[in-house]
């Protein structure tokens, strides 16, 4: 049993959250708990994994219990609602008109009828309700010791927006690429090669433009440029800096962003290094499909449960 209710502007965070979700997956799972609300999400191809978690505090009202009263009785089950991702985030669409015009939102569950009930009171008396249907699904976690990292980096989310915005809307992959003097962020070698689109852009950074600036191994990773976007975003819209924490190609990075009342967590899947890129044509001409089939066996790192 769920129950929580928000004001307009937590409506609005609430909801940059599952647009920064949308980004992975076409799922997402909700998991109440003692600890809070959190939601999930992984895509397809277990390459990639998001979780953001609201504190209690977050809430105006928070309740959950593990206690169901179905047929006159109380059976005890754990919550785990999976919903359709093109139901919930029509709902969040609009997020500065529910900021300005919401002035109450109430997220309860219905586990009799398998309903998450999203009700918004508006101004002028108006009261929307959505149902949405959801299935019980397995708990998903993913296992992944970010602290273990020997690279960890802390920046501000206008400095990595500047970044961004080097970049052309056609780019899939980024490359991260740090030493104890710069960090590089620039377009991935192998889209570079293509021909028909040879923009090729690059931003160094220093040290002291981090808050936090952590070498232990000159590295150099790609990984998916959408998913990155979309923590871009939600680390904006609540002012918080983005800790990225990465090891070598190959194994998987953690984009973390942690404030007083949430905690968000984004495990992505990194290309592995090849010896011969540097020297072999054919593989720096590498087919969008044979990175993506790379990337879905990289993502066996992520060590992800099976999901039902």
């Amino acid at each position: 049993m769920l129950k929580c209710v928000m004001s307009g502007s937590q409506v609005k965070v609430f909801g940059k959250a599952i647009q920064a979700l949308s980004r992975i997956s076409d799922e997402l799972w909700l998991d109440p708990s003692e600890k809070g609300l959190a939601l999930r999400s992984v895509n397809s191809c277990r390459s990639a994994y998001g979780c953001v978690l609201f504190s209690p505090v977050f809430f105006q009202h928070y309740q959950w219990s593990t206690s169901v009263k179905m047929n006159d009785t109380d059976k005890i089950l754990n919550l785990n609602c999976r919903l359709g991702m093109k139901s919930i985030l029509p709902i969040f669409r609009c997020l500065n008109s529910l900021e300005k015009n919401v002035e109450k939102c109430k997220i309860f569950t219905r586990s009799d009828k398998c309903k998450v009930v999203i009700q918004f009171f508006c101004r002028h008396g108006i009261k929307k309700i959505h149902n949405v249907c959801f299935q019980e699904s397995q708990p998903l976690q993913v296992i992944f010791q970010k602290n273990m990292c020997a690279n960890t980096l802390v920046i501000q989310p206008r400095l990595l927006a500047e970044a961004i915005v080097l970049f052309t809307s056609s780019q899939e992959e980024v490359t991260l690429a740090v030493t104890p003097l710069k960090v590089c962020i620039k377009s991935s070698n192998e889209e570079s090669m293509d021909l028909t689109d040879s923009v090729y852009s690059e931003m160094f950074v220093g040290p002291d433009e981090f808050d936090f600036f952590q070498v232990g191994i000159d590295t150099e990773i790609t990984f998916c440029f959408k998913e990155l976007k979309g923590v871009l975003i939600f680390s904006e819209a609540i002012h918080a800096p983005i800790a990225i924490h990465f090891d070598f190609p190959g194994k998987p990075m953690a984009l973390s962003i942690d404030d007083m009342l949430l905690e968000a967590n984004f495990i992505l899947a990194t290309l592995a290094d090849e010896p011969s890129r540097a020297s072999s044509l054919q593989t720096l001409c590498l087919s969008q499909k044979q990175k993506r089939q790379q990337q879905e066996h990289i993502s066996l790192l992520l060590h992800l449960p099976e999901i039902r």
